[in-house]
């Protein structure tokens, strides 16, 4: 059996990535991890929290709420990708777009959908700043 999935990503939609990405680091003490094409990554050294603003443009989900801002999805890093996509499938969740890459080094996302409507990603090489195992606390 393969390992269960790692909640590894978080992206959100504001209006003001950098105003965004100082409150992060003095609020939480998370840094920076690299830009985003619409914004910037934080981390607090196990997440990547994306902090995107999409200009004119809706926000993919929110298409009919124009100024969105707050969670657009979740992310997901997973070990075997073929049997994630059919758990979700098999669990009522449905695909959106993307596909998997089997070049370690490419950057990907899935996007799929809970059965409520939920959009996630699931990856396999997942996101800056982000480490896939961690120790749980006792």
């Amino acid at each position: 059996m393969t390992e269960p999935a790692k909640l590894r990503h978080i992206a959100i939609s504001v209006k003001d990535p950098e105003k965004s990405a100082k409150f992060f680091e003095e609020a939480f003490g998370m840094t920076r991890a690299g830009s985003a094409q619409r914004g910037v990554y934080m981390t607090d050294g196990v997440m990547n929290v994306a902090l995107l603003n999409f200009g004119d443009e809706p926000t993919p989900g929110f298409e009919d709420q124009p100024d969105y801002e707050g969670l657009i999805h979740f992310g997901m890093w997973v070990d075997d990708t073929k049997a994630t996509d059919q758990r979700i499938k098999d669990a009522g969740g449905s695909w959106m777009t993307g596909r998997f890459e089997q070049n370690p080094n490419v950057f990907y996302e899935v996007k799929y959908k809970t059965p409520e409507g939920i959009v996630f990603d699931v990856t396999a090489n997942g996101w800056r700043g982000a480490v896939k195992e961690v120790v749980p606390a006792k």
